[in-house]
């Protein structure tokens, strides 16, 4: 068997083993098919999920739906004003020994799981949200000097209401940068809703089966590393996020005009890792230009700030994201500069 076949076998594999998964979510969750994919995509990739929308629109629910279809460990914490980090780190307790001495023991807090669901995560004050930022980028807790490893895979899925809603704190920008999507979940559809009121009334318990583990969600993250990104799209992506950088050299008229920072280099490996699921569930091995664009607006629309204008005029970052999706070409005339990706 060739290697192009070996890997072929593979992709099918995949994409049948993430039906499963999804086939489990839905018949929990009804619709929100994009929601449900792009939470996926997180988790196939090892990276973290944002979920914003106002309440009772089942954020929650498909969190606590797709850590009962997994064997791994699952946490919540539900996120309040007075939530400290103590609360989700962990903290040294003293105890008392047998023999009458007292010692100083670590008690472990929730976030020691693989798959932490962090409840209206912008309900609990800025200082709280920042103990997240080295257990997201790095997997790993330190307290009082000693660093401790998370369990692999970790992942840490969290929801948050509108910021326009009453006690509600803005999340810093470098925790959002460490969301590898944020997903906006919106309203259900009259057939959806239907649906939901009455599966939701008759008193039946719909408990989904647990079809993967750790070690498999491992292996697939590797495969998905091996899809193939040719140069020219890997120059678009990088393209794409140069073209949010305020009077950068691809900056387009909109980007001067409505925002203040661009996107940092993790919405570029975003857009290139969650485009290779796409590939994958295409039946490809490789990237296109579809599978970036389809995948630029949750990688993105976390990473841009719009500035004082464009709140003003009330402009969202997808409006300016998808200005730049419209104008900005395929193909550049320039020499790609990938060598120091490449490094």
């Amino acid at each position: 068997m060739s290697i192009g076949q070996s890997m072929q076998q593979q992709a099918e594999l995949f994409r049948e083993r993430y039906a499963a998964v999804r086939e489990q979510i839905g018949r929990v969750i009804v619709g929100h098919d994009e929601i449900v994919h792009g939470v996926l995509t997180c988790l196939f990739i090892g990276g973290h999920c944002l979920l914003e929308g106002v309440p009772g629109l089942g954020k929650t629910l498909l969190v606590r739906t797709l850590a009962e279809t997994l064997s791994l460990d699952f946490s919540r914490v539900q996120f309040t004003p007075d939530l400290m980090p103590a609360d989700i780190l962990g903290t040294n307790m003293v105890l008392e020994t047998p023999d009458g001495k007292r010692v100083f023991e670590f008690q472990r807090g929730p976030i020691f799981t693989q798959i932490c669901l962090a409840d209206e995560i912008n309900r609990a004050t800025p200082k709280t949200q920042s103990a997240l930022l080295e257990t997201m980028q790095e997997g790993t807790v330190t307290v009082a000097g000693t660093r401790f490893e998370l369990k692999k895979p970790f992942f840490v899925m969290a929801t948050q209401n509108p910021i326009e809603q009453e006690g509600t704190y803005p999340l810093p920008e470098a925790q959002l940068d460490r969301f590898f999507f944020k997903l906006v979940v919106g309203y259900s559809s009259r057939e959806e809703l239907a649906t939901i009121v009455e599966r939701t009334t008759r008193g039946i318990a719909i408990v989904p089966e647990k079809v993967m583990d750790g070690a498999e969600i491992v292996r697939w993250q590797q495969l998905i590393r091996e899809v193939i990104l040719a140069e020219h799209v890997q120059d678009y992506i990088v393209r794409l996020v140069l073209a949010t950088h305020p009077e950068g050299p691809f900056a387009l008229p909109i980007t001067n005009q409505y925002l203040r920072w661009g996107a940092s280099p993790r919405a570029a490996q975003a857009m290139a890792l969650a485009a290779k699921i796409r590939a994958l569930l295409e039946g490809r091995y490789n990237v296109s230009f579809e599978d970036v664009r389809r995948v630029c607006l949750p990688a993105m629309r976390h990473r841009v700030i719009l500035n004082f204008e464009a709140q003003a005029e009330g402009v969202d970052t997808d409006h300016v994201l998808l200005e730049i999706l419209e104008k900005l070409p395929e193909k550049s005339s320039d020499t790609p500069v990938t060598a120091a990706l490449a490094r």
